[in-house]
């Protein structure tokens, strides 16, 4: 019996050790779906919206290391898809994404549903190519798997419905490779540069990112030599900041401002697989050496005087040796006692005085990361939730986080919840969702009860896009468009048969988040948190304080006085 090109395509994902196809299902993917149904080797995990698909196909690649899939039918289906294929891409996950299209015959007639997905997938994929013959499909795929796979990113194969029910002449091809993540290696000579310039340093700190991962160990001793603070980046805190005698925190507009002193105060910085985008962070006067797998990075941040191309972990192991052991700690010593002060000032605002309202929202997120399993895995929406995760959750090397770090979307908590919890079905895992995020896909709510998977979303209630409203008062506006009406989430959570708890007091939070901990399917708990707590960056500008003055003055002006009145009780007067 023939073999058809959605049999080849399907057998080579298998033969991948791909488990599951995120999407919805639609007539142009009706060859692959069918050939799905039949397998018992590999999944349709059925979403409500393609964007869900692509960020719960990047959870999963994150969390394993492995190629993950997603799927959208042609046109507005697969169009669905770039949001979510963006975040992978720029997070650096391995994803292959199946554009499905309108039929071959149709193409360039303005057809129903016709896109051009070759030109709206270029610029968040390394490679997307049309499938227009069966014979081209072994080879086509194969090479989108490699890329997605050797580049860390997102490759796109785009099929017509009818191309993949037709009979395919061509054998499956191995993807021939067994090492996806070889890293290059610096030579001597660049380390020995390195290696004088740090010696020669009297205060030197480390900037590290998501490029520590695996590296853990060679951090911790290349730090030790060096007497040096370590930085984290957002996207490095779950490799970083567990077991560290070195630790300060992060800095940028989500950290510490002891991260910020670390920095600001050294004279050599040593920046470790980071891409940390805010320039105004970066020291002016530091020597500046960046360490990154990707050469075409080094140097697009901020100035650098010795850019070292190759993996953090060879480099360090290889670097080491050829550091002194300093023995001096003073600016050590200076930056870890600023960042207790800074810690204990943090800690100070996560309370939960009984018959307080409203709730602060740094309580729930300082119980969360008490009650949470060692091994829980954290997604959270962009906004005020990663915010409260950054400073609030600790990670302790089992312990994963996700969110849209790079790309900055809303929305990204739950999808991401769904991923994770399906690649690691055994592992606990809690969506920190803002209530926009949570409304802006809350469809896919639907898609815990369906697929059985046991997330507990814990909802910031707020009544507001709290981080635009921030930002707005830093630049001294009155917020606009930002209010949000909510339904009730937890009776929402009832009606779809998923265990639901609304909290309206701090006493109350504690009994809820371990109900929902404890509970063995899908949990919602709908927090009602304080809309006027502030999250100061580590530094403020002249600027973000003339703002915040003018929007007061405004406030006030507008009839709006009752809001400063709030915001100062919240963040002054009660403290």
């Amino acid at each position: 019996m023939a073999r058809t090109v959605s049999d080849v395509f399907i057998e080579t994902l298998i033969a991948a050790d791909v488990r599951r196809i995120y999407g919805v299902v639609g007539d142009s993917l009706n060859g692959l779906t069918e050939v799905i149904r039949k397998s018992k080797e590999i999944d349709w995990l059925h979403v409500r919206h393609e964007e869900v698909a692509a960020f719960a196909a990047g959870a999963d690649a994150h969390l394993t290391g492995e190629l993950a899939v997603c799927a959208g039918s042609c046109g507005p289906g697969n169009l669905h898809l770039i949001n979510g294929l963006y975040d992978c891409h720029r997070n650096r996950v391995p994803v292959l994404a199946i554009a499905a299209q309108i039929p071959s015959a149709e193409l360039g007639s303005g057809y129903f549903q016709e896109t051009r997905p070759e030109h709206l997938f270029k610029d968040c994929s390394h490679y997307c190519e049309l499938v227009s013959q069966p014979e081209q499909i072994p080879r086509v795929l194969a090479i989108a798997m490699r890329t997605a796979l050797c580049q860390r990113g997102v490759a796109v194969v785009i099929l017509p419905g009818d191309i993949a029910m037709r009979d395919c002449p061509a054998e499956p091809i191995a993807l021939g490779i067994d090492d996806f993540n070889a890293m290059p290696i610096p030579t001597h000579e660049t380390l020995e540069k390195a290696a004088k310039v740090l010696n020669s340093a009297r205060k030197v700190a480390i900037l590290g990112g998501a490029g520590c991962a695996g590296a853990h160990a060679e951090l911790i001793a290349a730090a030790g030599r060096l007497q040096a603070p370590i930085v984290h980046a957002m996207r490095g805190k779950e490799f970083i900041e567990f077991d560290n005698p070195f630790d300060v925190g992060m800095t940028g507009l989500l950290g510490f401002s002891s991260g910020y002193y670390a920095m600001m105060e050294c004279d050599a910085l040593l920046m470790l697989g980071t891409d940390f985008p805010y320039r105004q962070f970066y020291p002016k006067d530091a020597t500046i050496l960046q360490v990154d797998v990707r050469g075409e990075q080094i140097g697009r941040r901020t100035r650098v005087d010795l850019g070292i191309v190759g993996g953090v972990k060879g480099t360090l192991q290889a670097l080491t040796p050829l550091l002194e052991q300093k023995s001096e700690r003073s600016f050590l010593d200076a930056c870890l006692k600023h960042y207790a002060k800074t810690r204990r000032g943090l800690d100070e605002l996560a309370v939960g005085e009984p018959g307080r309202k409203p709730i602060h929202p740094q309580y729930v997120a300082k119980l969360l990361d008490e009650l949470a399993a060692d091994s829980a895995i954290f997604t959270c929406d962009v906004g005020t939730p990663t915010i409260w995760a950054a400073r609030y959750l600790h990670m302790n090397g089992q312990r994963r986080l996700l969110g849209s770090f790079s790309h900055g979307s809303m929305a990204n908590a739950l999808p991401q919840a769904i991923g994770a919890q399906a690649a690691l079905p055994g592992r606990q895992v809690v969506s920190l969702s803002g209530d926009g995020g949570l409304a802006m896909l809350l469809g896919d709510l639907l898609t815990l009860k369906q697929a059985n998977l046991p997330v507990k979303v814990v909802v910031f209630n707020n009544g507001a896009l709290g981080f635009v409203e921030l930002e707005m008062k830093a630049a001294g506006r009155i917020s606009y468009g930002t209010d949000l009406v909510n339904p009730n989430f937890a009776k929402l959570a009832q009606s779809a048969d998923i265990l639901g708890i609304r909290v309206e007091a701090p006493e109350d939070v504690r009994p809820a988040l371990q109900t929902a901990l404890s509970h063995p399917g899908p949990a919602l708990i709908d927090v009602v948190v304080n809309r006027h707590e502030l999250a100061m960056p580590p530094t403020i500008t002249a600027e973000q304080a003339l703002g915040f003055s003018l929007y007061m003055i405004r406030a006030v002006l507008s009839g709006r006085g009752d809001e400063v009145i709030d915001l100062a009780k919240t963040n002054f007067l009660a403290r």
